[in-house]
C-alpha cells in the first residue's frame, strides 16, 4: 500500500494519447482501461490531486482524479446506488448519515432518496472536487440541493473525532489507496468510524476489487473484525472500474447475526426501489455472494 510519502503526483492529460484516455493505475499492473476522448472539459491541480474532466464518445462525461477514473455518466449509478443503499437498507431506521469523500455528489443524491434520513453531512477535504462537480457534473451533484445536506470541507478523521456516537450510517466514498487516500484503507480510520457510529450503526467503504486486491482486502477485514460486530465484503459489476467490478467493506456496531446481508424496510422502500437502475433487494443479498476463490482468499473459508 502506498503512502503519501512515496506518492508521485500525476498529470492526467499525459494519459491521453491518439484520442484515447488510458488509465494505468499502479494497483492493477499489466492491464489498462481506455476510453475514447471527445473533448477535454477541464484540467487543473488542486492542493490535493490532479483533476481531469472530459467528454467521452460512448460513456458520457468522465471524472478522473490522479489519473484514475472515478465516474462516467454511463455507469456511475451502479456504484452510487450500491455503496449507498447496501448500508441504508441494511439499517432499520437511519436518521443521521455521514458521507466522507464523495465530493462529486453522487452518494448524496442516493442518500437523499431515503425519507427516514433527517440529516446528511458530507465531509470532503478537496473543495475543488465539489466546485467542479457542481459546474460540470449536474447528474451527480444534484444531491447538494437537498436541504438536509450540510457540507464540511475538512479532514474526515478530525470531524469524526469531534462527533462520537453520532451517526447511524457512515459511507466513505474514497479513491484508491494511493497517496492521500491511503489512510482511508488503514485500521485507525475504521477505528475512528466505529467511534463516530451510534449503537446499531453501519459503515460502508469502497473496498477495491477481489480479482486484484485480496492482499489489501483480507488484512483490512482481519484488522477490524475484532472491533465491529459483523464485517462483510460485497461486490458489484461496473464496467469502467478495474477488472469490471468493485467491492465494499461493510461493518456494524452492536449488531449480531446477518449484519446487513438482508435488507430491512422492504415494504416501505418498494416504490423507491422500483426507480433504481441497479439496486433492488435481490441484488442486495446477491452482492454478498462471492466466488469460491475470493471467499477463500478474503475469509479463509
Amino acid at each position: 500500500m502506498s503512502s503519501s510519502n512515496d506518492y508521485v503526483p500525476v498529470d492526467s492529460t499525459t494519459l491521453i494519447m491518439d484520442g484515447w484516455f488510458h488509465e494505468r493505475g499502479p494497483l492493477w499492473p499489466g492491464q489498462a482501461m481506455s476510453l475514447r476522448v471527445q473533448s477535454v472539459v477541464h484540467h487543473s491541480r488542486s492542493p490535493y490531486q490532479d483533476i481531469l474532466i472530459f467528454d467521452s464518445t460512448d460513456h458520457g462525461r468522465v471524472l478522473v482524479l490522479d489519473g484514475v477514473i472515478q465516474v462516467t455518466e454511463r455507469d456511475e449509478f451502479a456504484y452510487q446506488e450500491m455503496i449507498s443503499h447496501l448500508p441504508l437498507y441494511g439499517h432499520p431506521c437511519p436518521r443521521r448519515v455521514l458521507v466522507i469523500g464523495g465530493g462529486d455528489g453522487g452518494v448524496l443524491r442516493e442518500v437523499a432518496k431515503h425519507s427516514c434520513v433527517e440529516s446528511i453531512t458530507l465531509c470532503e477535504i478537496d473543495s475543488e472536487v465539489i466546485r467542479l462537480s457542481k459546474e460540470h457534473l449536474p447528474q451527480l451533484s444534484v444531491g447538494y440541493g437537498d436541504p438536509r445536506v450540510e457540507v464540511k470541507v475538512m479532514d474526515g478523521n478530525v470531524f469524526m473525532a469531534a462527533n462520537p456516537g453520532t451517526f447511524d450510517v457512515i459511507i466513505t466514498d474514497s479513491s484508491d489507496p494511493i497517496g492521500p487516500a491511503g489512510v482511508l484503507f488503514e485500521t485507525p480510520f475504521y477505528d475512528a468510524m466505529y467511534q463516530a457510529l451510534a449503537p446499531g450503526g453501519v459503515v460502508c467503504t469502497q473496498g477495491e476489487n477481489f480479482w486484484l486486491h485480496t492482499d489489501l482486502i483480507k488484512p483490512l477485514i482481519d484488522g477490524i473484525k475484532g472491533k465491529y460486530s459483523t464485517v462483510e465484503y460485497a461486490n458489484i459489476s461496473i464496467p469502467t472500474y478495474p477488472s469490471g467490478g468493485i467491492g465494499f467493506i461493510i461493518g456494524t456496531k452492536g449488531r449480531e447475526g446477518d449484519g446487513v446481508r438482508r435488507p430491512k424496510r422492504r415494504e416501505e422502500a418498494r416504490e423507491v426501489v422500483e426507480g433504481f437502475k441497479y439496486y433492488d433487494h435481490e441484488v442486495h443479498e446477491a452482492a454478498f455472494v462471492l466466488p469460491a476463490f475470493a471467499r477463500k482468499a478474503i475469509y479463509g473459508e
